[in-house]
């Protein structure tokens, strides 16, 4: 049989009988309820748990104004050296904590040693030349007594030669009275002669005692001129006593002595108000420097104040202020902190040399810090001085909050005080808010316990609405201050040098 002719035998086809899908499952009405339930629960732990966290947000935010752009600032103290020479140690590293007064670098002392033993020897010679000076100036009083005495004996010599001057004019009135006489007898004589009365021999002696008489009367008149030529004044055969009533005060011997004793008072210090006073009047003023016209206290408080004195005294003191420079100097050679605080910075080792404000390292303050919060000029109406702060710390975050208090503003914006300020008048101008600088201090801050570090990040919020405390509370500028006296004010030390230890006089009784 062919296979052509052989035909597949058809199948039937087969019916597929349909599943029946599953019915849904039935919920019973207690099931939803419990759903419903959970559904309210949930929306209203939700809600609260917003309430719980959005509602102190907008209750801070309500009443206080904050800024991000805010961080810690402080003081930080530049350690230079103030003398110029080698470094011998370096007793501190960076990140110490130090005290004020703690030696951080020490310098070799020893050439300031050697300049303070060189000034000590010059305040001792200084002091040497004060004592010979003390000693020159009590000569110089002894020749003032001196020549004291030398005007007074002058005073006296005048006086002498006028009572010499007196004596010799009474002596004249005397060989005057006896050369008349002497005529007298020669003229009654010489007719007796001529009678034959009186012998020539008796004559001859009645005629040798007018010649005598005469030579007497000659010699009284030359001795008068001779004394009146010794006081100064010339020859008056009419009134040989004619003198002027001021010839003791202005005769020469007296002037020269007055000279000589104004020179000796000179050199001890005293000066006369006119050198045209005469010797009375020159003593007079002398004497008026003490009450009861007492020489010695008069030349007891000229000792001090003589120039020689003076100037040995101002030389002492040059010595003695370049001995306390010399051991300053030597001070200096010990580098020490002026604050509390911490090292950093450092840049010195042993053996550098170091010239005078050269920078060794630096300290920052752990107290002497606050915060610097650029706040925008929109959030400034509100702020004033004294108004509490809490801060947020990045450092700390949640964990730790600072309290503090606004204490000032800053004068002028940051750009205002950046190193190329804007110029909005070229035309290229933009709006843009500006931020102003608060300084904000901490009231309650204990490094010991949360230290803060200068430069980090901080949050403050400003209680605005909550009463401003503090000095100048509720101020935006704080009033004009009355500063502290500055230690070692040019002022002061004057007074102090006004107040320089002097060295005493010697007694009075002492004095020559």
């Amino acid at each position: 049989m062919d296979t052509a002719d052989k035909q597949p035998t058809p199948v039937a086809p087969q019916e597929t009988t349909p599943v029946a899908s599953a019915a849904p499952a039935k919920t019973s009405p207690h099931q939803s309820d419990r759903w419903k339930a959970l559904r309210w629960v949930g929306l209203v732990v939700g809600l609260l748990l917003a309430a719980w966290f959005v509602f102190p947000w907008i209750v801070l935010a309500m009443n206080t104004v904050s800024t991000d752009d805010a961080y810690v600032d402080g003081h930080v103290t530049f350690v230079a050296a103030r003398v110029a020479g080698q470094v011998k140690q370096v007793l501190v590293d960076d990140n110490v904590h130090v005290k004020k007064g703690d030696v951080l670098v020490v310098i070799d002392p020893e050439p300031f040693q050697v300049q303070v033993d060189i000034q000590k020897a010059m305040v001792a010679v200084a002091e040497a030349d004060l004592a010979a000076a003390f000693a020159t100036v009590e000569g110089d009083i002894a020749q003032a007594r001196s020549a004291r005495f030398n005007l007074e004996h002058a005073i006296e010599t005048v006086r002498n030669q006028v009572a010499l001057l007196r004596s010799n004019v009474a002596q004249l009135k005397v060989t005057q009275s006896n050369l008349v006489l002497a005529e007298r007898d020669y003229e009654r004589n010489k007719k007796l002669v001529a009678e034959q009365a009186v012998t020539q021999a008796e004559f001859d002696i009645y005629s040798a005692k007018l010649d005598a008489a005469r030579s007497q009367v000659d010699s009284a008149q030359q001795v008068i001129q001779e004394t009146r030529a010794s006081l100064g004044l010339q020859a008056n055969e009419q009134d040989p006593l004619s003198i002027p009533d001021d010839l003791e005060q202005n005769f020469s011997l007296v002037r020269e002595a007055l000279a000589q004793a104004l020179e000796a008072v000179a050199r001890v210090g005293y000066t006369p108000k006119s050198w045209n006073l005469t010797p009375q009047q020159a003593l007079d003023a002398f004497y008026k420097q003490d009450p009861d016209g007492n020489l010695d206290r008069i030349y007891a408080r000229l000792l001090p104040n003589a120039p020689l004195v003076k100037q040995s005294e101002a030389k002492l003191m040059q010595a003695k202020r370049d001995l306390e420079l010399a051991e300053l100097n030597l001070r200096y050679t010990k580098v020490v902190s002026e604050i509390d605080g911490v090292v950093t910075r450092r840049n010195v080792n042993p053996g550098n040399n170091v010239q005078v404000g050269q920078s060794l390292m630096a300290v920052r303050s752990l107290t002497e810090i606050w915060v610097n919060a650029n706040f925008k000029e929109t959030q400034l109406a509100n702020l004033r001085i004294g108004q509490p702060v809490r801060m947020r710390v990045d450092m700390y975050g949640r964990k730790q909050e600072f309290n503090g208090r606004i204490s000032g503003f800053t004068m002028g914006t940051g750009q205002t005080l950046a190193l190329l300020p804007p110029q909005n008048a070229t035309g290229n101008f933009i709006k843009i808010v500006q931020r102003l600088p608060v300084r904000i201090e901490f009231t309650d801050y204990d490094p010991a316990k949360a230290p803060l570090f200068v430069g980090l990040s901080v949050t403050p919020h400003v209680y605005f609405k909550e009463p401003a405390t503090g000095p100048n509370a509720g101020d935006v500028l704080q009033p004009l201050s009355v500063l502290p006296a500055p230690v070692g004010d040019p002022e002061t030390r004057a007074e102090e040098a006004a107040g320089f230890e002097k060295t005493s006089p010697p007694p009075a009784e002492k004095m020559p």
